[in-house]
């Protein structure tokens, strides 16, 4: 299983029932993707700012 995390996507590789694992356990902390590739690209703002 691997997670690409780009600009404005993400991409999850692997196994079907582990891409559908991975989303269920981000399902707890983002209710839609765009949330969560929202949330990555504000986290990557503060780490180029450092």
């Amino acid at each position: 299983m691997k997670i690409y995390k780009q600009k404005n996507a993400i991409i999850l590789t692997g196994k079907a029932w582990q891409v559908r694992h991975m989303l269920k356990n981000y399902q707890k902390d983002y209710k839609f993707v765009k949330d969560w590739i929202e949330a990555d690209t504000l986290q990557r703002k503060k780490e180029d700012k450092k």
